[in-house]
């Protein structure tokens, strides 16, 4: 029986882990490796996986005195983007992958996100291997200042809301980008930090109530974007090896 294929997660913060996008990738047959980059643990060198997911977390791509392991994460994700190993980034992570492909990211840019969001699909995103199938407008969490300002040149740009243009975006044929959190539960808003909620003036259980509101169509759209993935997963694997075990 073949081994199921693999992809690495790589988590920036203690609270955010992979979450149910974790959990609808394993039930599609693909397993997730989780490396806890935020508390000390080596990141490999080299991309071995089938795949590869960058979580959130609050830096900039390139925040390396406050994150050292952030080197290792792009230099990942730059291998990804040159072997086509399919590759999803969220928050930080798209960040990332608009920064290595030549786009730019800025620090408290533009109107800030916080709870469940109205995610507005483009048009482009309708032949999307990934995003192709979404409705129009899709609720999905977000919580971030940073920002995508501008694409890398030849990304297809998927998904956007008024306040934030660059939501959800590809590059090249296997690698995408969203500012929001489709792995994440309306349990997550309550792990906010309180007095950072208040200081912005949020309401934690307005938006957490809110969110659960929107949960079945979060739910249903970001479990088939994972699905979709994974299928991609799979299919390279299954591209990339042939039957006695030699790559072709």
């Amino acid at each position: 029986m073949p081994e199921m294929p693999r992809v690495l997660a790589v988590q920036n913060e203690a609270s955010g882990g992979p979450g149910r996008f974790g959990e609808w990738l394993a039930a599609a047959g693909v397993a997730v490796d989780v490396a806890t980059a935020f508390d000390g643990s080596a990141l490999p060198s080299r991309l071995e996986h089938d795949g590869l997911i960058v979580l959130g977390g609050g830096y900039l791509p390139d925040d390396d005195d406050r994150a050292p392991w952030l080197p290792a994460a792009r230099a990942l994700v730059e291998q990804a983007l040159a072997r086509s190993v399919p590759f999803f980034g969220i928050c930080l992570g798209g960040q990332m992958l608009a920064s290595v492909g030549g786009g730019k990211v800025q620090g408290d840019a533009g109107a800030p996100e916080h709870g469940s969001t109205s995610i507005t699909v483009r048009a482009e995103a309708a032949g999307d291997a990934v995003f192709g199938g979404l409705p129009a407008a899709v609720p999905a969490i977000e919580n971030h200042v940073d920002a995508i300002t501008a694409l890398p040149p030849g990304a297809v740009w998927l998904a956007e809301t008024g306040r934030c243009p660059y939501q959800a975006f590809r590059l090249g044929d296997r690698a995408w980008g969203v500012q929001f959190h489709p792995e994440a539960r309306p349990e997550r808003i309550r792990q906010w930090d309180a007095e950072h909620a208040r200081r912005r003036g949020l309401d934690l259980d307005g938006l957490y109530a809110a969110a659960v509101t929107d949960d079945p169509l979060a739910r249903a759209a970001w479990g088939g974007v994972a699905a979709r993935f994974a299928t991609l997963v799979r299919d390279g694997v299954r591209f990339t090896a042939a039957p006695d075990g030699a790559t072709s």
